[in-house]
């Protein structure tokens, strides 16, 4: 049934019977659609999902900076050991750059671009890319030094016990790598992904810049390939920065999805030859149904899948097979349905940060019934067919919860609508501005702003919090990090997935 409101129909005197006869035959026959109108601004939410990088700088800013607040910091990162290290992003609400996330949020900012930024105002598209090359332009620092990738700044612990801005931070800017000798598959792979997926976003942008990214994504990749291993087992652990950002799943679905990057950005066969011949080795099978930093299984097979559907390269059947898979595990409807979600409707998985699941997942959902959608193609999930309308309404429902439609009738994006998050877990924003506060703030002095009840006092417009819990519920509690603070890897898909919505804000079926 449409969502048109009947009241509408009666509220005009002017009507003629006749007329009113003929809106209500035409509403009665056509009550077997369902239309999905939005009262959400896609666009705005769009613009302010983008400006949150801004807040997440590190480095020295640059004089259109829009988030004034924030200033420079960090600009002597990489200098004792003997490397430039400045820039790129601080991937939460503390002041470390950890490499691994800061790698899927950057190639989850390309897809973003690749897949949806025809629907993206000219002006975004560019504010899009400019966000990217922050990112970019720091994995190549960070790869920069042959046989070494430089995968972490900060040091965890110290930072950690530390509430402080990051114009202000005193605690050791220990830098952390991977080499031949403590080798890193995991994030090696994903940086290479990172740098190929990017580099198909500045071709008509800047070809020169786009050559030096695909060049380094190769090497990377070979580096990644040669020197098999994870930066958990090792070096993550001597170093001491686990269980912060290692990778738990193993570096197998790294591999393939750095070379299903390659693959699509280079084009050259030898990296769809990688995909075929070690999908099974390297566990493409294994029909994991995640996807996030840590994990990458559903995005590859996503992935894989459009060469499959598009080009017709059936020997990557069973990539597409796992998409469907997939798929089916989101549909509540579905014999094969295992995705949690809330009373009110939302994607939940226990651990904390849940939104970086609600955006991944619907950014999915899209992209795989635009493939589905060009090539004429359905997903079969036992006794009921999926197509791309169902996927995009399941996404939509997704986004719109995030962006109001919940049983808290809050937004989880600052700045968003009338309601949203007033305490989130991020230094930067809940500590006052260098402008307002110039006296330095030592470690332990920002503890008071960290226990006060009072609003953040620098708003992070467009930061997405991890969300309520698996009741719906939400508290605004700055000290609850694992709804309250915002992650880039929640934001990077979320761009894409709002795109679409800018372009599509209602659907049918």
């Amino acid at each position: 049934m449409t969502t048109m409101k009947w009241s509408l129909l009666f509220s005009c005197s002017l009507v003629q019977p006749l007329t009113l006869l003929a809106l209500l035959f035409v509403l009665i026959t056509t009550s077997h659609l369902v239309v999905s109108y939005s009262s959400h601004d896609y666009n705005d939410a769009l613009t302010k999902s983008i400006l949150f990088f801004e807040g997440q700088r590190s480095g020295h800013l640059p004089s259109n900076q829009r988030l004034t607040w924030r200033g420079d910091s960090a600009v002597f990162d990489g200098s004792t050991a003997g490397v430039d290290l400045s820039g790129g992003y601080y991937d939460a609400g503390d002041n470390v750059k950890f490499g691994f996330p800061l790698a899927f949020t950057t190639t989850m900012l390309a897809w973003s671009v690749i897949e949806f930024g025809d629907s993206m105002p000219s002006g975004e598209l560019l504010n899009a890319a400019a966000a990217l090359r922050w990112a970019t332009d720091y994995l190549l620092k960070t790869v920069s030094l042959p046989g070494k990738i430089f995968v972490q700044v900060g040091d965890p612990i110290k930072d950690h016990n530390c509430w402080e801005r990051p114009e202000d931070m005193d605690t050791a800017r220990t830098v952390y790598m991977v080499s031949e000798e403590k080798p890193g598959s995991d994030i090696a792979g994903e940086t290479a992904a990172a740098l190929a997926a990017a580099s198909m976003v500045f071709r008509s942008l800047d070809n020169e810049y786009s050559v030096t990214l695909l060049q380094n994504a190769v090497r990377v990749f070979k580096f990644a390939d040669d020197y098999k291993g994870a930066y958990s087992d090792d070096a993550g652990v001597r170093a001491g920065v686990c269980p912060f950002y290692c990778d738990f799943d193993g570096y197998q679905d790294e591999l393939l999805w750095g070379a299903a990057w390659l693959r699509r950005a280079s084009q050259d066969a030898s990296f769809l030859t990688y995909i075929q011949d070690n999908g099974k080795t390297l566990g493409a099978d294994d029909n994991i149904n995640e996807f996030g930093w840590d994990n990458k299984h559903a995005g590859l097979n996503v992935l894989v899948s459009k060469e499959f559907l598009e080009a017709q390269e059936y020997s990557l059947e069973s990539y597409k097979a796992s998409a469907d898979s997939f798929m089916c595990t989101l549909v509540p409807e579905s014999s094969t349905s295992h995705i949690q979600y809330t009373p009110g409707g939302l994607i939940y998985k226990p651990g904390g940060s849940n939104m970086q699941h609600v955006t991944s997942i619907a950014f999915l959902l899209l992209t795989y019934a635009n493939y589905l959608e060009k090539t004429s193609q359905i997903v079969n999930c036992g006794s009921i067919s999926v197509g791309p309308t169902s996927l995009r309404l399941q996404a939509k429902k997704q986004i719109d919860y995030l962006l109001g439609d919940n049983p808290m009738k809050m937004s989880y994006m600052v700045g968003y609508g009338e309601k949203y998050p007033q305490r989130i877990h991020h230094r930067g924003s809940s500590l006052p501005s260098k402008s307002r506060h110039p006296k330095f703030i030592a470690c332990k002095e920002g503890s008071i702003y960290y226990n006060s009840s009072n609003p953040n006092p620098n708003p992070l417009i467009g930061a997405v919090v991890g969300g309520p819990g698996e009741d719906d519920v939400y508290e605004d509690d700055r000290a609850d990090f694992r709804k309250s603070e915002p992650t880039t890897y929640i934001n990077a898909p979320l761009v894409g997935a709002l795109a679409y919505f800018v372009a599509n804000p209602n659907l049918s079926a």
